[in-house]
Parts: structure tokens; sequence; C-alpha cells
């Protein structure tokens, strides 16, 4: 018996026994992902599913295990006769409680980050909060909300310090267990090494987060796969974008190009409003759902389903991202969010244009409105790098008599989305026409609160977003009252879109598919636009070249999405990037491609809830993997050598 309690505390089974404790954590917090976001998961949930998910889940969890550990094994295996020291053992035990609560704490905190992104957390989440001082209220909110994850977490960092095994000899080190410990050392090197790259053969390279889609039918599950940790790591000082060579230069210009050359010689010069609603998903809006319970879904915005009716909108619309800096580059500069948010990455230094640069080459006024603190989420910096001339601010917006100040703030992010609003239709007739603006709301943003005197109006129901949208849909419908009455009103066309979409209860908005589901609708009060839904694909890197191709431009500019009023509506298409499967629709189909193989086709239009992988059925798939990788190609080669900018020399 003293046998077995000595060999159970001596170093190399103590380092051992306090591994496992790890993985059980880890393995646990997987459980709890996956409980957190079970209307998610719940559509393709099964026992093989979740074998699979826990088999590759291991390799992840190994190489952030081996990673944040290293040192900790390192201070048990050294072979030195002073370890049974207790303040070095202290030290040791300390290291290891403090550095696996902190992985676990941002374990459990992705299980309900999760449900904003669609995807594990990166290195960037820190640059695109740099700039914001109000998380420590949004962290206390959201401890309130989801209490049990937070005692989950502290019964798994008590479980840490009350199991932890200390190392312990009997008689002190001699020079056997000396000798044992440098033998452990010297293999637990090699299988660190192979642990952390995620395998020992020449043919494994080190893991990363796109690997997880080996395990995986859906993006979503590939997120399961993966652990916080280990994406933090793995993007930490790495290049963003690598250029693959499906291609050559002749190929790839042939297959795709994003340079537009427009034939327009007579500018039409009107005004070009841009709304970036936040959090505004096609599917809190009625108009876009007819089918959609029955035909009994009447959803949360009655004014922008009467908007509709006077739009040209389209059925299959998209965004390009799930998150709110991914949206500004997509709408306004047409660039997508591929691998990372473009301007968190170091290519956001390139030259950039947009929709508000090439304008204003032609003699516009440029402004960008953001009600948040100047400089929140990089969006000042961005707007005036792609061509406003202007930005409009909460610190405009204090300045202005009119206005209430910082008594109009929500007391988290921004001004309240209706005063705002009124603020933006009121400052665009001071601007000389013709003008192009932009401007990005926040209201509808967790943690989903709205005015005091509108509580009662728009009461909790269904989630906790809904009563949101309803306010901001009547904060868009005051805005265009208030439009109406401006001289620029009848020569302006308005673009209506979101940066994302949010929390979801209906099982097609939860799909790979529908997690992107975005609105796009333009609207002329001229009358000179079509009116009704387009049965086309439309994504919102569309809208730049569209806008720039209807106002008559003449210049050639580079722009990754189409002419959605001057493309057949079999040739639109669009795409976005999911824990590291690109998907690409077009036609009929959605292809889900890694980078390196095609991972599942669905007819999108008919199997809406994507549960019939057509792989290697499809007879366009050939066709589409063509042109995803032209797309990926061409996007990665401009990136890394700073061609967004049209140069006839390039």
């Amino acid at each position: 018996m003293k046998l077995s309690r000595t060999l159970f505390k001596s170093a190399p089974i103590a380092l051992l026994v306090n591994f496992l404790l790890v993985y059980a954590a880890y393995e646990i917090c997987r459980f709890a992902f996956i409980f957190e976001n079970w209307g998610v998961f719940k559509a393709s949930f099964t026992l093989p599913r979740l074998t699979d998910i826990l088999h590759g889940g291991l390799y992840f969890d190994t190489s952030a295990i081996l990673y944040t550990n290293a040192l900790y094994a390192l201070l048990i295996l050294l072979p030195l006769p002073f370890k049974e020291n207790r303040i070095y053992q202290k030290v040791a035990k300390w290291y290891f409680v403090v550095i696996n609560s902190f992985a676990i704490s941002l374990n459990l905190s992705d299980c309900v980050y999760y449900q904003f992104t669609g995807r594990r957390t990166t290195c960037t989440f820190f640059a695109e909060f740099s700039n914001e001082n109000n998380l420590g209220s949004i962290l206390g909110i959201e401890v309130l909300r989801h209490w049990y994850l937070f005692l989950l977490g502290f019964a798994i960092f008590y479980a840490f310090w009350k199991c932890y095994i200390t190392p312990k000899s009997e008689k002190g080190l001699h020079a056997k267990e000396l000798l044992v410990h440098t033998v452990c050392l010297a293999l637990f090197i090699p299988l660190c090494i192979g642990g952390m790259r995620g395998g020992f053969t020449k043919a494994v390279r080190p893991i990363t987060i796109s690997n997880a889609n080996q395990y995986a039918d859906h993006p979503y599950e590939a997120a399961a796969v993966l652990n916080t940790p280990f994406s933090f790591i793995r993007t930490t000082g790495k290049a963003t974008f690598v250029v693959p060579d499906y291609y050559s230069p002749r190929e790839l210009d042939a297959f795709y190009s994003p340079v537009h050359i427009p034939r327009g010689d007579s500018l039409k010069r009107k005004n070009v409003v841009v709304l970036i609603v936040e959090s505004f998903g096609r599917e809190y809006i009625g108009g876009f759902n007819k089918d959609l319970e029955g035909g009994k879904y009447k959803g949360y915005t009655p004014f922008v389903d009467s908007l509709m009716q006077h739009s040209m909108t389209f059925r299959y619309s998209f965004c390009n991202g799930r998150k709110s800096i991914d949206g500004m580059p997509s709408v306004l500069s047409s660039i997508p969010m591929f691998v990372e948010p473009f301007f968190l990455t170091p290519s956001s230094m390139n030259d950039i244009s947009g929709l508000a640069g090439e304008l204003t080459k032609t003699g516009y006024y440029s402004a960008f409105f953001h009600g948040a603190e100047n400089g929140s989420m990089g969006f000042e910096a961005f707007a005036r790098k792609t061509g406003f001339k202007d930005y409009f601010g909460r610190t405009e917006f204090n300045k202005d008599k009119r206005f209430n100040g910082d008594a109009d703030f929500d007391g988290t992010w921004a001004i309240w989305d209706e005063p705002f609003m009124q603020f933006y239709a009121l400052k665009m007739t001071e601007f000389k026409q013709p003008f192009v603006s932009a401007i990005f709301t926040a209201s509808s943003h967790h943690p989903f609160v709205i005015p005091e005197k509108y509580k009662d109006k728009y009461p909790e129901e269904g989630l906790p977003i809904h009563k949101c949208i309803r306010y901001t849909d009547n904060a868009l419908r005051q805005f265009f009252n208030t439009a109406k009455q401006q001289p620029w009103f009848e020569n302006t066309i308005f673009v209506l879109t979101s940066d994302h979409t949010n929390e979801s209860d209906h099982d097609y908005y939860k799909t790979d598919l529908g997690l992107f589901c975005s609105p796009i609708v333009f609207y002329d009060p001229s009358g000179q636009l079509p009116i009704g839904e387009q049965d086309a694909i439309a994504q919102q890197i569309d809208i730049m070249p569209t806008m720039l191709n209807y106002m008559g431009y003449s210049s050639s500019y580079v722009a990754f999405g189409i002419d959605l009023f001057n493309t057949p509506a079999d040739k639109t298409w669009a795409v976005n990037y999911n824990n590291g499967i690109y998907q690409y629709i077009k036609g009929t189909y959605m292809l889900q491609f890694d980078g390196t193989n095609t991972k599942a086709v669905y007819n999108f239009r008919t199997d809406s809830l994507l549960q019939n992988n057509l792989k290697g059925k499809c007879p366009q798939q050939a066709e589409m993997e063509r042109e995803i990788k032209a797309i990926i190609q061409s996007y990665m080669v401009r990136m890394t050598h700073n061609e967004l900018v049209y140069s006839p020399t390039k």
C-alpha cells in the first residue's frame, strides 16, 4: 500500500494524473459548448457525430494542453535534487492551476460568444475591442445571465486545486529517481512536439483551425471539435493570408477577376444612402419569410415590410461575415471576410478604396455616421481610409443642440437608434449634393436593451433581441418620415442591409447557410428601379459595384462582388467563410470547400436544412470548385500584394 502511494506521487505519475484532470476539464467544456448552443447542433446531432467530434477534439485538446502546460511539465520532470522544496512545488501547483483555469475560462466564455460569431474566438478578439471601454459591464451582464457556466467554471477551478497531485518522494530525490526523471523528460520532449503539431508523420504539418473540418460534417461541428486556447495560439503571430497555387496568373484571370471596367459615360449624380443596421437578419423580417410557420409568421419589422413593397429585394441575400467589423468592409468596400476580419490583419494597411472613395473622385461629398464613441470598433479609421471625408459619431451628436446629447446614450455602446438616425437625416440636409453617406446603427445589439419609454410598447417576446428589432424598425420608420421632408430625398437611392445576423429561433436560420441570411434592399423614391423580389442571389459585397454601375461611374475599380442590376439571376453568387470552410452559393447549390477539398454540396433551395450531402452527385460541383478556388486565390493575391485599388500596370 505504501509502495503504491509512493508510486502514485512520483513525478511522472503525478504529471500524468494532473494532465488527465485537464483533459477531463476540456471535455466538460466541450459538452457545455454543445448544450449551450443546442439549437444549432440538434438538427444533425447523433452518437456517431458526437464520437467524431470527441475523437477529433483529442488532437486539438492535446495541442492546447501541451502548449499551455509545457513549462509546468518541465518544472515537474527536470532532474533537480532540490525539487522536493515546498516553495518549488507550490510555484508549480500555482502555475498549473492558474494557466489551466484561464484556458477553461476561455472555453466557457466561447460557449456564449459563439452565438454571436458562429466560430471560435481567435487572437484578433483583442484588436477588435481594443477601443472599447464597456467590456467590463458586458462581462458582468453575461455572468449573471449564464450563472450556471460561471458555477461550472468555479467547480473546475476548485477541482484543479483540490485534486492536484503534488509529486513527493519519501526519502528525497536520489540518483535513481533523478535518472528516471531524466529519461521521462527525454521521452516527453518528442511526445510534446508531436502533440503540439497534431501528429508525428512527415505528412503532418502543425494542425490549424481548418483541420477541425476533418472530423466535422458542418462548420458548426468544427467549432465543437476545436477549443478556444488552441484557436488563440494558432492565430497568434501567424500570417493571415496565404496565396494558394491553384492557377497560373493567366488561368486565374480567365476564371475570375475582381477588376470592374464600367462602360458608363453619364453620371446620374444621385445621392446614395447606405443603412447598415446592427444584427438585422432576414429572419426577423416578415416580408422575407412569407412561408415561415405555415404562412402565419409576421416577423418584427412592420415598417421594413412596408418599405419592401416599394423596393427591389432578393430572395436569397447574404452577409459576408458574422461580426460588425466584417460588415463594414463587405458593404462599403466589397471586401468579404476570409480567415480573419480584414481590418484586423496587416493587409488593412494596403491601399483601399470603396463606394465613398470612388464617388468622391467625381465630386461627391461623403460622410459616415456611427453613434458610438469616436474610434469605436476602428470604424472611424476605416471610414476615412476608404474615402469618407467626414465622420459623425457620439462626439458630434453631443455637440448638436437640437438633441439631448448623452441623455440618449444607451449606457453600453452608442446613442439610441431613434435620436441618432434623426440626427443623420437632418445632417444630410446640410450636405452639398450629390453625396454618399452611410450609417451603422447600434441599438439591436447585445445586451439587448431598449429605451425606458418603449419598454411597455415593445415588451419581451421570443428572443431577447426581438424587442430591439421592433425598436430599430420603428427608428427606421421615423428616419424615413423625416427624410421624406428633406430636399434631397427624391434624388436619393437607399440601400438597407445588416452587418450580420444574430440570435435565431427557426431551424432554417441556424444552418451553415442560415447564419449568413441578411437583407439587401434597394429603395429609390423616384421609382426608377424595378420593384419586387428578384429570384437571384445577392451579398453585401455586391452593393458597391451595383451602386457604382447604377450611377454610371466610368473608372475601373476593384470589388470582389458583382453588379446585381446587370447580371442574370443564374450568374449571381455569394461567398462566405465559416470555421475554416468557404461556402460558395450559386444557382441552386451551396458548395463547402476547405481550401483543398470539397466537403459537401447541398441544394439549398429544396434542402433548406442542408441534410442531404450531394458531394460527387452534383453536376455543377467541378465548375463551382474551379470558381471558388479562383475567388480565394485572387483574394489572397490582392491582399498580400497590395492590389485592392485598380492600377492599369498590375
